[in-house]
């Protein structure tokens, strides 16, 4: 297996580190993904990161087909609308990698293309967008991780690698990939929801105690359902972000999109209910969080 061609979908958070570190090495084999008017735009106007303009060369589904690599990096919300993009795409050989946020992507796609298509990973990027620019720190980004479910080399991790390799790009290869996921998720959940409710930063987590509680609380039910899927979440580690930090779901409220709630408490929900679990820490952040986008909406007052 060798990548040579890959096809990205979303030119978001996630999109735009693959954007900066790999247009030089895979030059016009390296596809943003795009259909309509969204193509359009993207075409005559690519995207600015991290202060440099960066032209794009954007493909409609059909004219990617067969891509090596597929790299999906949509929001959540926007994953099932995705689905019918790919099954144009993929390939017999293609791979396959969605680096969301969350603990279901893969599944959600593997059963649509096929999960013998998926390698499964998840992104660590702080970046922050206005409009069409979007910046992070390099120095600061821990990049990709992504590993098999069995923890062992195999044709995906060294074309996956390989493909990496040369590059500014950073990742991890990762010998226990379902724990690393869900130590991630829990991550999310506990610092990306409350901060999110309570409109802080960061070091709000060290000045409450208040705060800091109910973090733990959330943490705690994650671990909860993780542990009833025989996965072991490690205790919460002290961040290293910025206390001035606002995370993804606080940018979102601030911007007035959509958050990715129904991915972090809202999936856990659904998970917890299906083990006959409570879970009422997220319970609330799910609710309050709902009620924040319809604020923001215009649709309570």
């Amino acid at each position: 297996m060798q990548i040579k061609t890959i096809a990205l979908i979303g030119a978001g958070a996630i999109g735009a580190y693959f954007i900066s570190c790999l247009t030089e090495k895979f030059q016009d084999n390296f596809w943003i993904i795009a259909e309509g008017e969204r193509k359009a735009r993207l075409e005559a106007e690519g995207i600015v990161i991290n202060d440099q303009q960066y032209k794009l060369n954007v493909k409609a589904p059909a004219e990617a087909q067969g891509a090596d690599l597929v790299i999906v990096g949509v929001k959540y919300g926007a994953l099932a609308s995705v689905l019918p993009m790919l099954e144009k795409i993929v390939a017999e050989h293609t791979l396959v990698i969605s680096p969301m946020n969350g603990v279901d992507s893969e599944a959600v796609i593997g059963a649509h293309i096929g999960a013998e298509h998926m390698l499964p990973s998840f992104m660590f990027i702080a970046s922050q967008r206005v409009g069409n620019s979007i910046k992070f720190n390099p120095a600061k980004t821990l990049g990709l991780t992504f590993g098999e479910e069995d923890g062992k080399p195999s044709a995906k991790t060294e074309a996956l690698s390989a493909a990496l390799d040369g590059t500014s790009f950073r990742y991890r290869v990762s010998d226990n990939i379902n724990k690393a996921i869900w130590n991630k998720y829990a991550l999310n959940i506990s610092k990306n929801l409350p901060q999110a409710i309570i409109n802080c930063g960061l070091g709000a987590y060290t000045d409450s105690e208040h705060l800091a509680y109910i973090s733990q609380r959330m943490h705690d039910e994650v671990a909860l359902v993780a542990a009833a899927k025989g996965i072991i979440v490690d205790p919460p580690k002290a961040s290293k972000a910025s206390p001035d930090a606002r995370y993804s779901t606080l940018q979102d409220l601030d911007a007035k999109r959509e958050t990715e709630i129904e991915m972090f408490s809202g999936a856990l929900i659904k998970m917890a209910k299906e083990l006959k679990l409570e879970v009422p820490f997220n319970e609330f952040a799910y609710h309050a969080i709902k009620c924040l986008e319809e604020k923001n909406a215009g649709k309570i007052r």
